[in-house]
């Protein structure tokens, strides 16, 4: 009986190129390894948010990416969610402060639908109605925001920082505040 050849299947595969959307200045994240392109389609890449922008402050984001098109052995990504880590949560959550959170559905000026979710930390104990108030402005300012903007302006704003400050400095006639986080930006799929 003839002994038969296997053909390892790891050398059969291309790599990819993944580069991130231009939200993120179409920086390269990595390789992948794929057996064809129809493989590499509709992947989700988590990648953290200080290696695509360069700046240590950043660490305790991450950034999920789908793989939207590929042409050769180039990758194309688009932005499915950003959030924060949940230890960083639990860090700026402190005892004798008040947190007032929101989800927040809306669109963008592109017609992009997404999803804000929002915590604002208050800098001392704050009653119900304070709570409830900036909640209610906060829903208020960041659909104006969204639909004033397009998803890579409003993806801009949360990483730099510019939406945060806004809603801080905008806020802070209810209660003085100590933090404003954007907890988490997804894009809203049907279903």
């Amino acid at each position: 009986m003839a002994l038969q050849k296997t053909v390892d299947k790891w050398k059969m595969k291309k790599w990819f190129q993944v580069y991130a959307p231009k939200a993120f200045n179409d920086a390269m994240i990595g390789e992948m390894p794929a057996n064809e392109d129809v493989a590499a389609m509709d992947r989700n890449i988590t990648v953290s948010l200080d290696s695509l922008t360069k700046n240590p402050q950043h660490a305790n984001t991450n950034v999920v990416l789908r793989v939207a098109d590929v042409s050769g052995t180039t990758a194309k990504t688009r932005f499915v969610r950003m959030e924060l880590i949940y230890s960083y949560i639990r860090s700026i959550v402190r005892r004798y402060k008040s947190v007032s959170s929101a989800v927040i559905p809306v669109t963008t000026k592109d017609g992009t639908p997404i999803v804000v979710k929002i915590i604002a930390i208050t800098g001392a104990r704050a009653n119900h109605s304070k709570l409830v108030g900036i909640r209610k402005e906060m829903s208020d300012l960041i659909k104006a925001f969204a639909s004033d903007n397009d998803l890579d302006t409003l993806i801009a704003a949360v990483v730099e920082g510019k939406l945060q400050a806004l809603l801080n400095s905008k806020l802070r006639h209810i209660s003085q505040l100590s933090r404003v986080e954007i907890k988490k930006l997804e894009v809203a799929t049907a279903g």
